[in-house]
């Protein structure tokens, strides 16, 4: 078979397998589940670079398909998914998807893919150029996704559906042109990561009390 198969790659594939079992759950009408799924993908992608890192003997090889393999998994689970889920959303209340609404997913998606090569060809000249480790990105990380429309969709306890759907909506237009715009975003370390993982568990909470 083709590919490389070992540990460093197991949790980008469990983030990918979690946004498809989301993507069932958002078309089952399932959203709190569906939204559920994409911190899981967001978790299993916080540590994924971690894990590859401690095999001290990749091939050069190795680590290159890696960071595709990161950025084919992220562009489904972060860039396609969410707009599934909004989609979903709009489309299950009175008003249905309306041409505005599907403007808006696809802006989302056009935005996610077009950073994530961005990104790809910046990173691998940047690696070519010094061993130094990221501080900053440029943009809005694609998976910031994974925090932020969950989180949104905490309002359904104070508001209706179909507001918070729009809210929905109107923040994924947001976050698209967040994903192109260059300006600098620190790099969490450990810490921020493990911080982001408590936001995540209280989210998560609340979203299983909907």
């Amino acid at each position: 078979m083709i590919g490389f198969y070992n540990y460093t790659v197991i949790l980008t594939y469990l983030s990918l397998i979690s946004a498809l079992f989301g993507t069932h759950l958002a078309f089952k009408g399932n959203f709190s589940g569906a939204l559920i799924c994409l911190l899981l993908s967001g978790a299993f992608d916080s540590f994924d670079g971690m894990v590859a890192r401690t095999k001290k003997d990749r091939t050069e090889e190795e680590k290159k398909f890696g960071i595709q393999i990161d950025s084919l998994a992220d562009m489904f689970s972060f860039g396609i998914f969410p707009a599934i889920i909004g989609y979903t959303m709009m489309d299950s209340i009175v008003c249905g998807v309306t041409w505005l609404w599907f403007f808006i997913f696809a802006l989302y998606a056009l935005c996610a893919i077009s950073r994530l090569g961005y990104f790809n060809v910046v990173e691998e000249m940047r690696q070519k150029e010094t061993t130094e480790k990221r501080k900053y990105y440029q943009g809005l990380p694609v998976t910031s996704a994974a925090l932020i429309f969950p989180a949104i969709y905490l309002l359904r306890h104070v508001l209706t559906a179909e507001l918070t759907y729009s809210i929905y909506a109107l923040v994924m237009f947001v976050v698209a042109w967040a994903f192109i715009i260059n300006f600098q975003v620190r790099k969490p370390g450990l810490k921020g990561i493990l911080v982001m993982l408590v936001m995540g568990i209280l989210i998560c909470t609340g979203l299983l009390m909907l």
